[in-house]
């Protein structure tokens, strides 16, 4: 990358407001620190308040914390509430918050678990965090956004091939349903002043979800979740105004195209 494209990707952003799910670490951390850093405010969440004010305070005085839990209508109400009252209004909204295959299995790379292994609720909190939650922010937040004149959401998917890959459920589904969402949610939002697009690293990454079993030469094949930076804020700038409806893979991405 040249050093002018590099210039263009740390452009100041002139503090947007940004809310991100699942921002206390992983991918959403990484595009939190890309945000703040390329000049927008951020609101930093997770269901944690200490790890999200933690968070924040690394990023600096444009980031604030709150504590969310995006499976709660009530909570999801309340953060997106709070962002009005410090803010006025949210210009996008990072669709992030998700959790991984460990929480059902925690050997799921060695040992894949056949669908009928998996419990209910381990299903249903996969499921209820990623599409659910989804869900619930983006409905909270649109309202919002299309009394104030504009938006811009974009969530956070994953590989074609993590999707169907053997003993990945529910991990697997829950990217799948979040990419229809994301393509009904174009479809319901086409012609508006909100847009809706979907990201995704491309590979996996450096999240703290990948067995500690893994060997250590593919521990460090992972892709740093750093990735995300570019694409994130060139989604926030003025250069992807209008841009509707795209999938974005972070490790193909060019500024360019």
């Amino acid at each position: 990358m040249s050093s002018d494209t590099s210039k263009d990707q740390t452009s100041d952003l002139g503090g947007i407001r940004v809310l991100v799910t699942g921002a206390t670490s992983g991918l959403g951390a990484a595009m939190a620190a890309a945000l703040t850093r390329a000049g927008a405010r951020v609101m930093v969440t997770g269901r944690d308040q200490a790890r999200a004010q933690a968070a924040a305070d690394a990023l600096g005085p444009s980031a604030i914390p709150w504590a969310l839990d995006v499976r709660d209508e009530r909570s999801v109400a309340a953060c997106v509430a709070g962002a009005r009252e410090a803010w006025g209004g949210i210009d996008m909204l990072v669709n992030n918050a998700g959790i991984g295959m460990r929480t059902v299995n925690p050997r799921f790379i060695s040992e894949p678990q056949p669908f009928w292994e998996v419990t209910p609720a381990g299903f249903r909190d996969v499921v209820d965090t990623k599409v659910v939650g989804c869900f619930l922010v983006a409905r909270e937040v649109v309202g919002v956004m299309l009394a104030d004149g504009g938006g811009r959401i974009v969530n956070i998917s994953m590989n074609e091939q993590t999707m169907v890959r053997r003993g990945f459920v529910p991990y697997g589904p829950s990217g799948a349903a979040v990419e229809a969402l994301s393509r009904v949610m174009e479809a319901d939002l086409a012609g508006s002043s909100v847009t809706v697009n979907i990201l995704l690293p491309g590979g996996a990454t450096r999240t703290g979800m990948v067995p500690d079993e893994v060997p250590a030469e593919a521990q460090a094949a992972l892709l740093d979740p750093a990735v995300m930076g570019p694409p994130i804020v060139w989604l926030a700038s003025d250069r992807a105004a209008g841009v509707h409806g795209r999938r974005i893979v972070a490790t193909e991405f060019d500024p360019a195209g």
